[in-house]
C-alpha cells in the first residue's frame, strides 16, 4: 500500500510561495531525490501548471536543475482539476471522484505519492487520505500569501526533525 505525503518548502509564519525563496544547494539535491524516489505525484491544477516548467529543457539550467527535470518527468503524475482539458506528459487527468482515485492509487501501489498543493491537500485531508506532513521551513517571513494548511489544521503528532542544508528544518508529522 502507498503512503500519501503532503510536504512543502515554506516560511516561518505559515505561507508557501515558491518566488519568495529558493532551496538552497543542499536542499534542492534533497528535492531532486525525494522526486527520484517516488511511486508519483498528485497534483492540484496550479501547482501542476506551476511545474510544467520542467518539461521544457533550459539550456541555461546547471546539472542540478537538469537531474531535478528528468526526474520530474519521470515519474506518474495524476492532475486534480476540473477545469483542466488536457495534461502533459506522464500525466493523467482526474477530474471525477478524487477520492476513489486516490484510494485506489494508495491500495494498488507501493511506495510514496507525493500530494502538491495546499488547496488538493485540504481536500485530502478532509477525507483523511493523508498520511503524513513534511513541513521544510525557512528563515523567512512572508506576512501574507497562500498558507501550508488551506483549511482549519489537523490534529498531527511530530514522528521527526531533520536539518537540510543550512537553513533548513523538515519537520514530519503524521495524522494523531
Amino acid at each position: 500500500m502507498a503512503k500519501l505525503v503532503f510536504g512543502m518548502n515554506q516560511s516561518l509564519d505559515g505561507y508557501i510561495d515558491y518566488m519568495a525563496f529558493a532551496p538552497s544547494p543542499a536542499l534542492f539535491r534533497h528535492w531532486i531525490e525525494h522526486v527520484r524516489d517516488l511511486t508519483g505525484s498528485v497534483y492540484g491544477r496550479r501547482m501542476y501548471e506551476i511545474m510544467r516548467y520542467w518539461d521544457e529543457d533550459d539550456p541555461e539550467w546547471d546539472a542540478e536543475r537538469r537531474d531535478f527535470a528528468a526526474a520530474w518527468r519521470s515519474q506518474p503524475k495524476w492532475v486534480v482539476s476540473r477545469s483542466l482539458k488536457s495534461v502533459g506528459p506522464n500525466a493523467t487527468l482526474v477530474s471525477d471522484d478524487i477520492e476513489a482515485v486516490v484510494r485506489g492509487l494508495k491500495a494498488r501501489l507501493v511506495g510514496e505519492i507525493a500530494v502538491s498543493g495546499p488547496d488538493l491537500a485540504r481536500s485530502l485531508t478532509d477525507l483523511g487520505l493523508i498520511d503524513e506532513y513534511r513541513l521544510y521551513l525557512h528563515p523567512v517571513v512572508l506576512g501574507r500569501g497562500k498558507p501550508f494548511f488551506a483549511g482549519p489544521r489537523p490534529p498531527l503528532r511530530l514522528v521527526a526533525s531533520d536539518r537540510i542544508g543550512e537553513d533548513a528544518i523538515r519537520l514530519t508529522y503524521v495524522p494523531a
